[in-house]
């Protein structure tokens, strides 16, 4: 594991991990950038998708990305705490995991999903991305590349400490 202050949409992995929301329509942050970048056939792929819940992920092909797959994780919206966050937002990663050893992906970006716009506080999130990703890499090999993309300084201190500390 390794974290990256920078740009998901530049990162060179099999596939990067979107921030959507549920009706898999272009957003704001992660979510509009990986969308600029793809292109419009991104939002044309979605669109015969449908949506997703919340906690769930669906896959895409990367179009204009150097990654060739997109993840698209449904986060929770951050309700105090109360509303089952935690256990949704760790969903997030497993099951971006378990689409990528569906489709043989060795290599993931992931940002921090749900601390932008939907509130979640960072360093509950850290602590839940960080344990979900050692455990889900602790059970196969076909995950051996994870990179958390971080677009500022603090969330990638964060992310840096979390690891240090384990």
């Amino acid at each position: 594991m390794s974290v990256v202050e920078g740009d998901i949409t530049r990162v060179a992995v099999d596939a990067v991990v979107n921030a959507a929301n549920s009706a898999l329509k272009r957003g704001g942050g992660v979510d509009g950038a990986i969308h600029a970048a793809a292109g419009p056939e991104l939002q044309a792929e979605l669109d015969r998708i449908g949506g997703c819940p919340t906690g769930a992920c669906r896959i895409t092909r990367g179009y204009r990305l150097p990654a060739p797959w997109i993840i698209h994780a449904v986060g929770p919206v951050w309700r105090g705490g109360t509303a089952d966050e935690d256990s949704l937002l760790e969903s997030c990663y497993r099951t971006a995991f378990a689409l990528a050893r569906r489709h043989g992906l060795a290599s993931l970006a992931f940002p921090a999903i749900s601390t932008g716009i939907y509130g979640f506080p960072k360093d509950r999130a850290t602590r839940i991305a960080v344990a979900a990703v050692l455990d889900e890499l602790s059970r196969d090999g076909t995950v051996t590349d994870v990179r958390f993309v971080c677009f500022d300084a603090e969330t990638a201190g964060l992310y840096r400490a979390e690891l240090a500390g384990r």
